[in-house]
């Protein structure tokens, strides 16, 4: 289905510092901004991030069908009227989070993930994804310094966050068109900057 909107998404391994540079970019880019998130942006899909992210037992494909379920809410509830009413749409995760966390870290088949993908978004892919990258071993870091709460995935052991890094920087060679990379040990304003130089470029096409 086209849409008029802009679709961007963020991604990035945890400690990236994606929460601060989707809020710097929806303020960069005025007040027709609709903020969101997977898994969550509906009060469908956030009652599955809960039991996402507090089940202590819960299987690799288990998470991908919640997360999926999740995503069929949200495109459909959320994500699809706020573009078809031409706003600029940022969500905090997407399609690629899937890839990366159940795929690469998971050890899901990456076909068995596009198809569901696929069947939950109904073909809807962002316009332009930045993925923060950074050593996940920076990323701990600086988790464990600040006061964020803390989820089951965050304290998951450091050879998980290696392979959820391998996972977005693969997404990054497969789709280099949509997929930017942005080096997260930068301090956030120079983050925000190679954003908004990305995202100016990506309008000039």
């Amino acid at each position: 289905m086209a849409h008029r909107g802009t679709f961007i998404t963020f991604e990035g391994v945890e400690g990236a510092g994606k929460t601060t540079q989707v809020q710097r970019l929806a303020a960069a880019l005025g007040p027709d901004v609709v903020l969101t998130r997977e898994p969550g942006g509906t009060p469908v899909s956030e009652r599955i991030r809960d039991i996402f992210l507090t089940s202590d037992r819960i299987t690799t494909m288990t998470e991908l069908l919640l997360i999926a379920a999740a995503r069929a809410q949200h495109v459909d509830e959320r994500i699809r009227p706020a573009l078809a009413a031409n706003q600029i749409v940022i969500c905090d995760r997407f399609i690629d989070a899937t890839v990366a966390y159940q795929g690469y870290r998971g050890g899901i088949d990456l076909e068995i993930i596009h198809q569901l993908n696929h069947i939950a978004t109904g073909g809807l892919t962002p316009d332009i994804t930045f993925i923060l990258d950074l050593p996940p071993e920076i990323g701990l870091q600086r988790q464990q310094q600040s006061e964020a709460h803390r989820d089951r995935l965050d304290k998951e052991p450091l050879e998980f966050h290696r392979k959820v890094r391998e996972g977005y920087l693969s997404v990054v060679e497969a789709e280099p068109q949509r997929v930017k990379l942005i080096d997260a040990t930068q301090s956030p304003d120079a983050v925000h900057t190679a954003i908004l130089t990305e995202y100016q470029v990506h309008l000039s096409k």
